[in-house]
Formats: structure tokens, sequence, C-alpha cells
């Protein structure tokens, strides 16, 4: 995987043109894989004929524009909007997808917080309960990287990514945490505590270990809590907050006494 390279999300932010036109690239590409080679030659065929040329006049034709009208033809199948319909739709969503409590994340919890600041540079998001989290902040356009050792959890954040319209700048990994880890350094990362807690000790100190040390100055950590009722009850925060030694930590931020927040000085 290459390595996400930081940078303020202002910089990376497209324009709701650019948007727009991604989205159906995206979805344009996504039919295009579910179609036969029979099935996309016929609408290829199709295109040619309606461009209204003779075969002598079809070696003229230049890849690229056959293409293009391909695309119109599928864009027309699929009754993609036009980009007034999509900006409309689009604003009322992403308004939506930038309040906390869209993702069953409490107004006060630190993530809630740092996830609309300033702050620049990767996202990493550990585990699959905090599946809310990584898209919140995809949301708020930073670029998230998700890592979770269950393969059904990564495939179903990254379904819900692409019918979120949050595909762009969102990677979604199988991790064998302690193990290997992917070729990103942080500054903010959120730990689910139950997939903390499931970890073998040795392989937990390990994936810390390496987490801590790619982990830029000033990078944040936020262990987010096991949700109510689950039979996992994560790691104890006081033990966890030991690991820190040298970091700046905080247990309780915000009223969310849940909540373990640490700061690489």
């Amino acid at each position: 995987m290459s390595e996400f390279a930081p940078g303020t999300r202002q910089a990376r932010r497209l324009s709701l043109r650019q948007e727009y036109e991604e989205s159906l690239l995206q979805r344009i590409e996504e039919f295009k894989e579910q179609l036969s080679r029979d099935e996309l030659m016929a609408i290829a065929d199709e295109a040619v004929k309606e461009l209204e040329v003779g075969p002598e006049e079809q070696l003229l034709l230049t890849e690229v524009l056959v293409l293009e009208h391909v695309d119109g033809l599928i864009m027309r199948r699929l009754n993609l909007p036009s980009f007034r319909r999509w900006r409309t739709r689009h604003l009322r969503l992403r308004e939506a997808q930038r309040q906390p409590t869209h993702w069953n994340i409490p107004p006060q919890a630190p993530v809630a917080i740092l996830g609309r600041s300033s702050v620049s540079g990767v996202a990493l998001v550990v585990g699959g309960a905090a599946s809310g989290v990584a898209l919140y902040l995809a949301a708020h356009e930073w670029p998230v990287v998700f890592v979770d050792q269950d393969l059904g959890s990564v495939e179903a954040i990254e379904t819900r990514a692409a019918a979120e319209s949050l595909s762009r700048d969102f990677q979604a990994l199988v991790v064998a945490l302690g193990e290997w880890f992917p070729d990103v350094r942080p500054t903010l990362t959120v730990l689910d505590a139950r997939t903390l807690g499931r970890l073998d000790p040795e392989d937990r100190q390990g994936f810390l270990g390496t987490l801590k040390d790619r982990t830029p100055p000033g990078g944040i950590h936020c262990l987010r809590p096991p949700d109510e009722g689950s039979e996992s009850p994560g790691i104890d925060l006081k033990k966890l907050a030991g690991d820190y030694e040298g970091w700046e930590v905080e247990i309780g931020i915000g009223g969310s006494a849940d909540w373990l927040v640490a700061r690489r000085p």
C-alpha cells in the first residue's frame, strides 16, 4: 500500500463539480465491472451507431471518443442525476454525515471534537466497532486508513463508505495486529478498546509500540470505549495509560469518562 501523503485537509478538498464527476465515474466503472465482455461490446457498437458514421469513417473515430459515448449511454441507462440534482442531495447528505450523532458518536466524545478540528494529516482507525468513527472522520475530509483483523468488518465498511460517497481517500485493510502495520504515519489514531482487549498481551504491546513509533510529534491517540452491553469489557484505561509513558495522557475528556486521549509531545 502506498503511504498517504499528509497535508492540510483544505488543500485536498475537491470542488463540488469535481466530486460530482468522480461520483459519476465511480458509478459508471462499477456498472462496467458487472458486464460481460459481449455486453460491453454491444454497448460500444451502439455508441458507434449513434455517432452516425459509415464503415469507411470508423477508422477516424478515436478510442477516447467512443469510450466517452459509451459512458454517456451508461449514464442514461443508470439515470444518473444532473449536477444540480446531485448537488442538492449531496450537500444535505454531507451535512448529516458531519454530525457525530449520525454515526452514534456522543457529541462530547473527544473524537467528535478532533474530527472537525483544523488538525492536518492522516487518521488511522483500528477495530470494527469504530467503523462509525472512521466514516465520521472521512466526512470531515480526513484521509482515513481503517484496519481490522476481520475480513467481514473490512468489507462492510468498504461497502458503506461507497454507499455514503465517502470512498475518496479511504482505505480499509485486513491486518494481523501485532504482526504487520500499514505504511502510514497517523496524526490521529482511534483505537477500539474491545479490539485491543481481545489481543494477546504480547501482540498488543508490539502493536502499540509500533504505532507509537509511527506517530509524529503532536500526534494523538484516542481509545474508544466498548459499546454498551458489549460482552467484551475491552482494556483497562488506567493500565493502558501506563503504556504511554512520556506522553500527555488524559482520561475523562469533555465529560466522557470512558475515553482516553494521549498526545505525543
